[in-house]
């Protein structure tokens, strides 16, 4: 097997497929994190081979200690795609604080916490590759999701502030915004909210979870190299950035 890459929220949705796209087109060592559900992550593992470890992204010390055990099973930690995320969508007078820090702690905080165990060894080694997956929301806003906006927005400045950082050293950072994805999430979506939003995307149709994963791949390529700093828009064209 080829470098070792972790992928947070990696059991489900996207971050699966991106996992098996890393399996199978890169030849990536894949350890798949998850926060939850262990029936859930014990069906993944026998369904992939892919390997799981539980640990709650926004928790900075847990972070460190599961990079570090990863390290000492696995092998150093090459390639990091931020994809765990939460929703807690409600507007601003209706929103609680403690909404409002779960969504900014997990997925902004999460971010920083993998990269903060992980970039260090990246630079001793003179090669890594940070992927965070952002969204369309964070490009556009959403009423109802001032927490997901601020937390998803914040994930594009924090790739190109990181990716000035790690160039020097063969550590490219970048971001991918996903539009609508077909899926478990977008699919509880009542029918009539759905008609409306793809009707919305000029190509007509809700995006797929390989089309996402298909990006990330490139990004921690080979082919992928000169491009740090970036923020990859898949979105069907829903909106142009």
């Amino acid at each position: 097997m080829g470098r070792v890459a972790i992928v947070t929220g990696g059991t489900r949705g996207i971050g699966r497929a991106i996992c098996e796209r890393l399996r199978d087109e890169r030849e990536c060592k894949v350890i798949a994190n998850y926060a939850g559900n262990d029936d859930a992550a014990k069906k993944f593992t026998e369904e992939t081979g892919i390997p799981t470890v539980k640990f709650d992204v926004s928790d900075f010390d847990a972070v460190q200690e599961a990079c570090k055990q990863i390290e000492e099973e696995h092998g150093p930690i090459e390639i990091v795609v931020n994809n765990a995320g939460i929703t807690r969508d409600g507007t601003l007078l209706k929103m609680r604080y403690e909404d409002w820090d779960a969504v900014m702690r997990t997925n902004l905080g999460g971010c920083f916490n993998l990269a903060k165990a992980t970039f260090a060894g990246m630079k001793e080694r003179g090669w890594g590759r940070i992927v965070n997956i952002g969204s369309i929301n964070g490009q556009a806003g959403q009423y109802g999701q001032v927490n997901y906006a601020a937390a998803k927005s914040g994930i594009h400045g924090f790739t190109k502030a990181l990716a000035q950082e790690g160039a020097r050293f063969g550590i490219t950072v970048n971001a991918i915004a996903p539009g609508y994805i077909d899926t478990d999430m977008v699919a509880a979506v009542h029918e009539p909210v759905l008609e409306k939003i793809v009707a919305k995307i000029p190509v007509g149709r809700l995006g797929k979870a390989s089309e996402i994963a298909r990006g990330v791949s490139f990004l921690v390529s080979e082919h992928g190299e000169f491009v740090t700093g970036s923020t990859m828009s898949i979105n069907g064209g829903q909106h142009m950035y």
